[in-house]
């Protein structure tokens, strides 16, 4: 039986969370493995008692430099008494000389890409910009502290490669059809009397919480021109965010762009959705879009395309090779380019279609349990 260490305290939104809450059940129901688990403690709640998972008594302190440093002094000692075979770090940075062969998990294209360093010199955040400098070279460290390094798309693998000239697996995450369309989760109360009001409209569907790097202004000063081409039918965005409540990253920026470009009232913002009522939300939607300008897999892309969405997507390798003929593409700073796609998705029928069986076809390709198999066939190699 061979015994991995999954090191996932870094995971605290997003695709992190999402990544745990899909591949630790699929670990559980291995025979072959017993995996010892780090992460927070909301999220171990979540999983209850699952056969050969333990949770390592790990605890982060002080932020990320406090998590960083707890995990460099700790783990090895973990790693050492659990007599685990295998490490694997699920958050961009490696341990500095594991005691056991370790896979590194990288999804974060922060680090690598240009336009979120220019993005953060243009708003004035340099505090941000150095700590993910600072951050950046840490990951870019861990791709040499590692055995193998891990990727969630080969367009991420690629820019990986081309950063460090370290040679990096891409291994797509995936999708459970039955853990994310069960029946008995209903959109919270208050989110469903606020999306209850768009009936009627047309629904533009964005799931993410609010960040620079989604590229919000984009989609924001796409509506005035969508509005227009599609009238006199209303259009509404759906966002699975409250720019109010946005903390990380300080939203007054696309709160002034509301007020000033008059859309305030198109744009619905439920705020943050549980996992599991997520599918409500998409199948009563009718175009999802993004206008990200930095991905590494994009798991919402995903369940659309599950979901039987339309997609119009900003013209990036990842959104390429995850939808491919799934999508529509737009240059991802042309607001207009990416009104238009929508009008021609809305406004075709017959396109509509061809995107939605391209993306039930497309969708077929990712499975967390597939997944989770090539992990365990790597670990099981470099345990040898």
């Amino acid at each position: 039986m061979m015994r991995l260490f999954l090191n996932g305290l870094a995971a605290s939104a997003g695709g992190g969370l999402t990544y745990l809450r899909n591949v630790i059940p699929h670990l559980s129901a291995r025979e072959d493995v017993e995996t010892t688990v780090a992460v927070s403690g909301a999220l171990r709640g979540e999983f209850g008692d699952l056969p050969r998972i333990s949770y390592a008594p790990l605890k982060t302190q002080g932020g990320a430099v406090g998590r960083f440093w707890r995990e460099q002094t700790a783990l090895p000692d973990l790693l050492r008494s659990n007599q685990s075979n295998v490490l694997i770090s699920a958050g961009n940075f490696a341990l500095r000389n594991s005691p056991v062969p370790q896979i590194l998990l990288s999804r974060n294209s922060l680090y690598t890409s240009t336009d979120f360093y220019r993005d953060l010199r243009e708003r004035g955040e340099y505090g941000m910009w150095v700590d993910t400098k600072v951050r950046g070279s840490l990951a870019k460290r861990s791709l040499f502290w590692a055995d193998r390094t891990v990727a969630p798309s080969q367009a991420f693998a690629d820019e990986l490669r081309r950063w460090t000239g370290v040679e990096v697996l891409a291994v797509h995450h995936g999708f459970d059809r039955e853990l994310f369309f069960r029946p008995d989760a209903p959109l919270p109360e208050e989110a469903q009397k606020r999306f209850d009001v768009t009936e009627g409209a047309l629904r533009l569907l964005f799931v993410t919480h609010y960040t620079y790097y989604r590229n919000f202004e984009t989609l924001l000063r796409a509506l005035p021109a969508l509005k227009r081409a599609l009238a006199p039918r209303k259009v509404r965005l759906i966002l699975t965010c409250d720019f109010s409540r946005s903390r990380e990253y300080p939203a007054q920026s696309a709160v002034r762009l509301l007020e000033k470009l008059d859309v305030a009232g198109e744009v619905v913002q439920l705020g943050s959705i549980p996992y599991q009522s997520l599918h409500h939300l998409y199948q009563a939607c009718d175009v999802y879009v993004t206008p990200a300008y930095t991905e590494t897999f994009a798991h919402p892309l995903v369940e659309a395309m599950a979901s039987g969405l339309p997609i119009v997507a900003s013209d990036l390798p990842v959104h390429r090779e995850i939808c491919e003929g799934a999508a529509l593409y737009f240059s991802r700073f042309c607001p207009d380019e990416l009104a238009e796609r929508v009008a021609e998705v809305v406004c075709s029928k017959l396109l509509s279609k061809r995107l939605v069986d391209e993306g039930a076809r497309r969708g077929e390709s990712f499975s967390w349990k597939k997944h989770v198999e090539q992990i365990v066939a790597l670990a099981a190699g470099l345990s040898k």
